[in-house]
């Protein structure tokens, strides 16, 4: 029931998506993120923005490399 945010980083984020679950962006409908899936959200392309639907909760694992002194994920404008 969670949502994430649109959001964007100040460098780059890889992502791995350790047990899926489905997700619903505003106004389509909703999918599933598979376990297992991955890949990259480049420097200052906003994300995110979807919810997390139904009992199963999406866990991702992520690595950011983001410049110093930046913050982590400022909302997208």
């Amino acid at each position: 029931g969670v949502t994430l945010p649109k959001h964007f980083h100040h460098g780059e984020e890889a992502f791995y998506v350790l047990e899926g679950a489905t997700v619903q962006m505003p106004g389509q409908a909703p999918r599933m993120l598979a376990t297992g899936a991955g890949g990259i959200n480049v420097r200052e392309v906003p994300h995110g923005g979807f919810h997390v639907v139904g009992d199963k909760p999406l866990k991702l694992l992520t690595v950011h490399t983001v410049d110093k002194g930046k913050p982590l994920y400022p909302p997208a404008p």
